[in-house]
């Protein structure tokens, strides 16, 4: 004979794979804020314009898989927030114009537009070694001052933190993220002057002691 006792049993042991499903249907979101140091570089004397595409400058991943969690997490201010440190340690001047090519009353030496190509993160649940961790990879591009392409390469960077020392899954990946960025700083002023394309441009004008 059935009892009730013996449904409270079965359910409650459907209470873990209840909840499971419900975390899943949920959705995290996640703004990236950080610092990004300035790097201390030999910096060119040149004046160079960025331009920030709409979609980069509102970046964000949005995760559709039905297998994950879901997360929405915005990078485009984070990102832009970095470019706008970076940048003006590489060059003598830097400002932001809303297209690529000759500019009205300035005399523009490069123009700079980056893009994301391709984001990635894992969870510890996934990793199984308890740590978040994150890959970028930006599709740079360097233009001359008539608009003409000059380079066009590829930037990875990668970010990733323990779960040990983090309050939420929020702060985890906000961290991994920011060490990414951080990655992608550091790799963006030691490898620019190297890019075989820049390299000549530079050395055409010289640019390169």
């Amino acid at each position: 004979m059935v009892t009730i006792k013996h449904y409270i049993k079965q359910l409650l042991k459907l209470v873990p794979a209840i909840l499971l499903l419900g975390c899943f249907s949920c959705t995290s979101t996640l703004q990236v804020e950080g610092d990004f140091p300035r790097p201390v570089i030999h910096q060119l004397p040149l004046q160079v314009a960025v331009h920030y595409q709409d979609d980069f400058r509102r970046y964000r991943y949005v995760e559709k898989s039905e297998k994950r969690s879901k997360w929405e997490i915005e990078i485009g201010n984070a990102q832009v927030a970095l470019f706008d440190t970076v940048l003006p340690a590489m060059f003598e001047n830097v400002v932001q114009v809303s297209n690529i090519g000759p500019q009205e009353n300035t005399d523009i030496d490069l123009f700079f537009e980056p893009y994301v190509e391709e984001f990635q993160y894992n969870m510890p649940r996934e990793t199984k070694v308890n740590m978040f961790e994150v890959w970028i990879k930006y599709n740079m591009k360097v233009y001359d001052g008539q608009g003409l392409l000059i380079a066009d390469w590829i930037l990875t960077a990668y970010g990733k933190t323990p779960t040990a020392f983090m309050k939420s899954e929020e702060n985890a990946l906000n961290e991994a993220m920011i060490i990414a960025l951080r990655d992608v700083g550091a790799g963006l002023s030691l490898k620019f002057s190297h890019i075989p394309e820049i390299n000549s441009w530079l050395n055409k004008h010289g640019q390169l002691q």
